[in-house]
């Protein structure tokens, strides 16, 4: 009989993330998953993963706080004894101009968006460099690439995020640890739904095929990533974004 995985993804409760633990969804894995404050949406994961014929688990957590980035991870592998692939979706968005933009937005999203990637990875590399084994899939975003009025701080932090894939892909290949990136274009979510009509139209004639992606879209990039079919990728950037940067 095979093993069980354990998997752990940040900001799981809703859209992408939620997208996410379903595709993991199943026998064989174990998916930990943790959230910012809606208790009720976690709730809601965990069930759809169930119905799936899956198990999960989720905790509130701040991706920011160190220590609870430790003992989160150090409850999952206590619990489980291993862990297979982490995949770093947590983020929060907080737009304005440059000239406008608050210093606490700046650092609100740096801190999320990046800073609890590398922390998250942090802990994970440890398991996985014992082990000689893992996968780190950091969740990014079109703009990181090609860049966006209004989202200095959104942006950097996207850009970061690669960045960060490419500098660990290289120092975690020896350990047969792979670390990748999957970069979403326009997708279907809470966040993106609070956009106005224009803003929606404007978006939408930037993609060449004509239409949002559904959340399960990047959702099955990053599973690929985190399968045995992709041990021979790493550093790598898979935008899934309907053309809308090539």
């Amino acid at each position: 009989m095979s093993e069980t995985r354990t998997i752990i993804v940040t900001g799981g409760s809703r859209g992408i993330g939620r997208a996410i633990c379903l595709a993991f969804a199943g026998p064989g894995a174990r998916i930990f998953f943790n959230y910012a404050s809606d208790a009720a949406a976690a709730e809601e994961t965990i069930a759809r993963v169930a119905e799936a014929g899956g198990a999960a688990e989720g905790r509130r957590m701040d991706v920011t706080d160190p220590a609870g980035v430790e003992d989160f991870f150090k409850e999952v592998i206590e619990a489980t004894g291993r862990l297979d692939a982490l995949v770093n979706n947590a983020g929060i968005a907080r737009d304005g101009l440059l000239v406008r933009m608050k210093e606490s937005d700046w650092d609100a999203v740096l801190d999320t968006n990046l800073k609890g990637a590398f922390l998250c990875a942090k802990a994970a590399a440890r398991t996985m460099i014992r082990r000689r084994s893992g996968r780190i899939i950091n969740v990014s975003s079109v703009v990181g690439v090609s860049g966006n009025p209004g989202q200095a701080n959104y942006v950097s932090a996207k850009a970061g995020l690669i960045g960060l894939t490419k500098a660990l892909a290289r120092e975690l290949a020896s350990r047969n640890i792979t670390v990748n990136a999957v970069a979403p274009g326009y997708v279907e979510t809470d966040m993106t739904a609070a956009l106005g009509e224009k803003a929606r139209e404007a978006m939408l004639a930037q993609i060449p095929l004509g239409r949002a992606a559904a959340p399960e879209e990047v959702a099955g990039a990053v599973a690929f990533l985190a399968s045995e079919a992709a041990a021979y990728i790493t550093g790598q950037v898979i935008h899934v974004n309907g053309g809308m940067y090539m």
